[in-house]
């Protein structure tokens, strides 16, 4: 026998066979200790180890602590184990590696068929062998890129970490390191994260189907990918349902029930431009980096947005947002198809002289006059098409344009701004800042001003009614040249021809939006007490000191305005809007928290605020905004007040309820661009349909009873005697004889 072995070791075949065998295993033993010794950079010891810091994303929540948005670098929130279901865990198992409770984290048959199939035979489709610890090593720290011996190596420092890992940590705290750190589909990282985007619940309420499904898409993120392949992921889900019946952790019956279900994805994406409340997220990300500048955590370091892992409770109200964005989307499809056939082929966005302005406003001509190019070689360099994705109702098209065209597809749409507010701390409870924030960034809650136009209207009869103006006081509808300011003659939208013997209670001419009578009161009572008097209620904005100022020329911001009408609903005192209530670190630790900004002192009297109530109310009751009882069936305490700017540029509308204040903007981002008659663009039909569409979906939820069913104080009896007399009347007979229906007068002003 040994001279047969001796025989066969004189061969020289063998021995050079035995000779490479012994020089792979000891270049494998001594690469291994070279990486082992860090030769092939640092490999993270036990005690580096011991202290795993994940990078975490901020999460935005709203009023009841509902997940809304997040900001990351990676899109991850980590869980405990307490939170993944058994089922999840049996899933992982069965699918990755059936033997984890048993194993030391290194599965050696498995790394011995890659070492000899990947590096001496070459199969790249030999697969990983990977243990669920050995997966984590990778999670964790990454390949690094070496080259022809790149898998080697990089599974050698794996298997090292690996080790160390099961060294200092339990199966359950390893599981949980895993499911916090596993890359699932749409650069998504850890179960919680993939569970609230692919089916918008936590993790805890997955069902059997769905882990099965998220675990499934983790051999081939891409591939599996649920939100793309749906087909390809429900087949993929049954191979670990398979799996999981095979390893007895799920029965035959029930195997059988579950694929014979499709899966049913409710996705949610967190993407910084697409989700709910993409404009809101916006702003809140702006105040909190810089609230987040005044911080130092622990250890004496700024915080980081996007990896520590902060919680922001914030005023919004989920469910609200939802129902207001719908309300939103269902009246600017419907306007903006009318705003468009209003125009027909001949819209102002065609008009090559408004193309040329904005085109001149383009970064990119800037750029090119900077280099010295001519007009004629820059519109020659902005003619070329290319492909450009655009946004339509009806869904986003690409479309083959030149950056003409596209400014052109740009300016024919209309947009929106809408803030609801809780009146008695301020509290933001719903926040939209544009149609679409994909497509359209500027913001028109927080940036922009805009002229309000007789939204200022209840500005100049508050001053009135505080400064002592009977609540009857009558005023003509006639029409009068203020001859000190260029024969300006104010007159009424849509009444070319008002009966000059008619006069107006403060009521009627307020519920009825007139113009001519808000100039004459605003005359009477003072321009620089209703200046004052917006002031008391908020208002920052420097305002013109002209009599236009009543008809609503300021350019005030959509959030100081509804600040100011809370003042209405909340005992004379103006609540400032604001967003954040407070900020947790990764521990549940308090950062920084913030109260309402309430102002201490009175706007007005309790008296002018009943009044003002009583007439807004009118104004939803028989005036400008009847439409909310008629057209919508609102039943609902509400007040409020329509307004229009000059040329139909603007069409506002504010809707005051006990329990919320809101207010709506519709118009064009170009202010040369209105609306083509006063019938389509007056607030009572551009921004009112939006509040109307909104209150209809909150009265048809009882989850919103508490606001829906609210009711106004009962006014004093003073109040309602004051207010006790008939809403017109005419000028009697030797009245009208030597009355002038043309007046003309001095404009006082103060």
């Amino acid at each position: 026998m040994k001279h047969s072995i001796k025989k066969i070791l004189q061969n020289k075949w063998i021995k050079r066979l035995l000779l490479l065998v012994v020089a792979v295993f000891l270049f494998f033993v001594g690469l291994y200790f070279s990486i082992y010794l860090g030769l092939f950079g640092k490999v993270p010891t036990t005690q580096d180890l011991s202290f795993i810091i994940q990078e975490e994303s901020t999460e935005v929540l709203d009023k009841d602590g509902e997940l809304i948005g997040k900001y990351y670098i990676y899109d991850r929130q980590p869980l405990e184990f307490e939170d993944f279901p058994k089922h999840l865990i049996d899933a992982l198992v069965a699918t990755e590696d059936v033997r984890f409770f048993n194993h030391d984290g290194i599965d050696n048959v498995s790394l011995l068929r890659v070492f000899v199939k990947s590096i001496l035979l070459q199969d790249k489709s030999s697969g990983g062998g990977s243990t669920i610890t050995l997966q984590l090593a990778k999670n964790l720290f990454g390949r690094d890129d070496y080259w022809f011996f790149g898998i080697v190596v990089n599974k050698f420092k794996e298997s090292i970490i690996a080790k160390r890992l099961e060294e200092i940590y339990t199966k359950n705290e390893i599981l949980t390191l895993y499911f916090n750190t596993v890359p699932f589909s749409d650069n998504t990282y850890g179960i919680e994260s993939a569970s609230q985007k692919f089916f918008n619940k936590s993790t805890k309420e997955l069902s059997i189907s769905e882990a099965a499904t998220l675990i499934g898409s983790l051999k081939a993120n891409t591939y599996y990918n649920p939100r793309l392949h749906l087909d390809r992921s429900q087949e993929r889900r049954d191979v670990v349902l398979s799996q999981m019946e095979k390893y007895g952790y799920l029965s035959a019956d029930s195997l059988e029930v579950i694929t014979e279900t499709p899966v049913e994805l409710n996705y949610r994406s967190f993407n910084h431009d697409q989700g709910v409340a993409p404009y809101f997220r916006e702003q809140v990300k702006k105040e909190l980096s810089a609230i987040l500048d005044t911080l130092k955590n622990s250890n004496g370091d700024a915080y980081d947005l996007y990896k520590d892992g902060l919680k922001v409770y914030t005023t919004l109200d989920l469910k609200m947002q939802q129902l207001a964005e719908e309300a939103m989307k269902t009246h600017m499809a419907k306007l903006q198809k009318d705003f468009e056939a209003s125009y027909g082929k001949a819209g102002p966005w065609t008009n090559s002289k408004l193309i040329d302005a904005e085109v001149k406003r383009l970064p990119k001509y800037k750029l090119y006059k900077e280099q010295g190019l001519s007009d004629a070689q820059i519109q020659d360099s902005l003619a070329v098409k290319r492909d450009v994705e655009l946004f339509s109702w009806e869904g986003d098209t690409i479309q083959n344009l030149s950056v003409r065209d596209s400014i052109s597809q740009f300016l024919k749409f209309l947009n929106t701004g809408m803030l609801a507010v809780d009146p008695k701390t301020g509290a933001v409870r719903t926040y939209i800042g544009g149609v679409d924030y994909r497509f359209f960034k500027y913001d028109h809650v927080s940036q922009s001003e805009r002229q309000v136009g007789s939204t200022f209207k209840p500005f100049v009869y508050t001053a009135a009614i505080q400064n002592g103006m009977d609540p009857c006081e009558y005023f003509s509808l006639a029409e009068v040249t203020y001859t000190n300011y260029k024969n300006w003659t104010p007159s009424n939208s849509g009444s070319s021809e008002e009966d000059a013997y008619e006069n107006y209670s403060l009521e009627k001419a307020l519920s009825h939006s007139v113009n001519t009578i808000a100039v004459k009161v605003l005359n009477k009572v003072g321009i620089s007490k209703v200046i004052e008097q917006a002031k008391r209620m908020g208002i920052t904005k420097e305002l013109p000191n002209e009599p236009s100022l009543a008809l609503g020329v300021a350019q005030i911001n959509l959030k100081e305005l509804t600040g100011a009408y809370t003042s209405f609903v909340n005992n004379s005192h103006v609540a400032k809007p604001y967003y954040i209530t407070k900020i947790e670190d990764r521990h549940g630790n308090v950062i920084a928290s913030f109260e309402p900004e309430i102002a201490e002192e009175e706007a007005f009297s309790d008296y002018t605020r009943q009044v003002m109530l009583h007439m807004m109310k009118a104004t939803v009751n028989h005036g400008t905004a009847k439409r909310l009882r008629s057209s919508y069936g609102l039943k609902n305490d509400i007040a409020g007040k329509t307004g229009t700017t000059q040329n139909n540029k603007d069409g506002w509308f504010v809707g005051i309820t006990p329990k919320l204040v809101t207010v709506t903007w519709v118009g064009n981002d170009n202010h040369s661009i209105g609306f083509k008659t006063t019938g389509m663009g007056q607030g009572a039909n551009s921004a009112l349909p939006i509040f109307g569409e909104f209150y209809k979906a909150l009265n048809a939820d009882n989850a919103f009873a508490e606001i829906t069913k609210a009711h106004f104080e009962a006014s004093s009896q003073q109040v309602i005697s004051d207010l006790n007399c008939e809403p017109e009347k005419r000028d009697g007979f030797f009245k009208r004889l030597f009355k002038s229906k043309n007046k003309k007068k001095k404009f006082k002003g103060d």
